[in-house]
């Protein structure tokens, strides 16, 4: 059996290079919320305008993973990297100096557009580095570790910058990042594309934005306003274009998304289970963070402080991942991680009013190590299970799932935590209407009306009981949810014993080859 070739300085130096962009990139999906208020007040946005701020960089990102992915494995990956690089860092110095609403969503945009490269670029570079499994494995925990981590750290590195600086000040982070990833690059990363690979299919690439955007703009009206027309609407354009591209890349020589990735085992397996924790994850740490500020009355700089021991759960789970998969079955390490998510995440439903904060700082902790191993080995399922030229595709496709996974949670469960809300909360008789509308609408809206009151704790108190009854409903649902998931991974995934250096993933498809 030939031997895969052992990664050596040079490859673990540019494994650090390229955290620093994954690090950035999770950053920056976090951090902008809490300058929302900063930059309201300097640009003076509509509603409209301000919900496009916020979200046409998670529409772009993930409207064109996939599409990148795919680029990558064409042109090659460090070059791709490198492109998108610099247009990241002109498109955060663009959004950082902003002087009105639209030059501020143009740039998001270029930053989601941008940012859509860097992900599966760095993520097929290391696989094709790292081609020894268990240094594999060890990469990509490093890799999930800086994505995961810097998610959590998010809240904690924008409030120190927005209580010293202005609101811009949270895009340039990037700057200083992508002027050395450009510097060290050509040195540090090979560059590897898919020789056999054909023409960029333009059609393709077009029916894959028309299924994404329209279904991620969807859920998150869902989220915020329920089903109506245009969000139903928008979802079934989404379906019906998604059907389309399907045909298509069945259909043409040069497909852009290779539809018989999904006959390996360990590829499907590992993606539903990545897509259902980031559904979970995603929905179930919205609802938290919204306690921790809104119930609880921490400022975002003291929740995101409290929160810091995730982030080490973070790491330590994503860190010990490899460790332990090479000492026990690498299915059972990744089920057992995620039931011991969902005992973190059952914890919320114990949470009591305003006075839970010390029981969701442990469930968060305890959830977040627990999937530790679930990014990590999943990750490393989802790339290792096919061939290298098949690796930015593979990676792109995992990254979508997880972006889909974040939207669809949510929308889902921030939809079920809201009606939960709505059915429990009540208000004072005298209040006028209106009043009692707003407070009925969430809790937002809830403490919104609270501070024109002479008794706010006449409205914060039971609203922060029926927002933590909601909690409670989410918290069951995603434990369970996690629960099955992780059952299914065991069985699924289980295989005979493997010979010591195969990958930890499924056959590959002889057709992919």
């Amino acid at each position: 059996m030939a031997t895969n070739p052992i990664a050596g300085r040079r490859e673990w130096i540019g494994l650090a290079v390229l955290a620093l962009p994954t690090l950035l990139l999770s950053l920056d999906m976090s951090v902008l919320h809490l300058a929302v208020p900063d930059l309201a007040a300097e640009l003076r946005p509509s509603s409209t305008e301000l919900l496009w701020i916020i979200d046409s960089y998670g529409f772009m990102i993930a409207g064109f993973l996939v599409t990148m992915g795919t680029l990558g494995d064409r042109i090659g990956r460090r070059k791709l990297l490198m492109i998108g690089g610099a247009g990241f860092g002109i498109a955060s110095i663009a959004a950082a100096f902003a002087t009105d609403p639209v030059m501020l969503i143009a740039a998001r945009s270029l930053l989601g557009v941008t940012g859509a490269t860097l992900m599966p670029s760095t993520l097929a570079l290391i696989s094709n580095m790292f081609q020894d499994p268990r240094q594999r494995s060890t990469a990509i925990a490093v890799w999930m570790t800086c994505f995961m981590g810097g998610m959590v750290i998010g809240p904690v590195v924008g409030g120190v910058l927005l209580a010293n600086f202005w609101w811009g000040s949270v895009f340039l982070m990037a700057v200083p990042v992508m002027v050395l990833l450009l510097a060290l690059a050509p040195t540090l990363l090979p560059e590897y594309r898919d020789e056999n690979a054909g023409r960029l299919d333009l059609v393709s690439v077009a029916l894959s934005l028309g299924t994404i955007l329209p279904i991620v703009y969807a859920l998150k009206e869902f989220a915020k306003h329920g089903p109506q027309s245009t969000s139903l609407a928008a979802l079934v354009v989404g379906v019906a274009l998604g059907v389309a591209f399907a045909r298509r890349q069945r259909r043409i020589a040069d497909p852009m998304l290779d539809l018989r990735l999904f006959r390996v085992r360990a590829f499907s397996v590992a993606l539903g289970i990545t897509l259902v924790g980031a559904i979970t994850m995603g929905g179930v740490f919205l609802l938290v963070n919204q306690y921790l500020q809104l119930v609880a009355g921490l400022s975002a700089l003291e929740a995101g402080l409290l929160l810091m021991p995730q982030a080490g759960a973070v790491v330590v789970g994503s860190l010990i991942a490899p460790r332990l998969a090479k000492r026990f079955r690498p299915e059972f390490v990744l089920g057992f991680g995620m039931l011991l998510a969902a005992v973190g995440i059952a914890l919320f439903t114990l949470v009591d009013g305003a006075n839970g904060v010390a029981l969701v700082i442990i469930g968060m902790a305890v959830a977040s190590f627990g999937m530790g191993p679930q990014g990590v080995l999943c990750t490393e399922m989802v790339v290792s299970s096919v061939p290298p030229q098949k690796a930015g595709a593979a990676s792109a496709i995992s990254e979508t799932g997880a972006e889909f996974g974040i939207a669809m949670g949510i929308a889902l469960f921030g939809s079920i935590g809201t009606a939960v809300y709505r059915n429990v909360v009540t208000t004072p008789p005298e209040l006028p209407a209106p009043v009692a509308a707003e407070i009925r609408d969430g809790m937002p809206g809830a403490v919104n009306a609270a501070g024109r009151l002479a008794d706010p704790l006449s409205v914060l108190a039971p609203a922060g009981e029926a927002f933590t009854s909601g909690l409670h409903v989410v918290s069951a649902i995603g434990a369970i949810a996690v629960v099955v998931f992780a059952v299914v991974g065991m069985v699924v995934l289980r295989r005979p014993p493997r010979p010591a250096g195969e990958p930890v993933s499924a056959e590959l498809d002889p057709a992919l080859v």
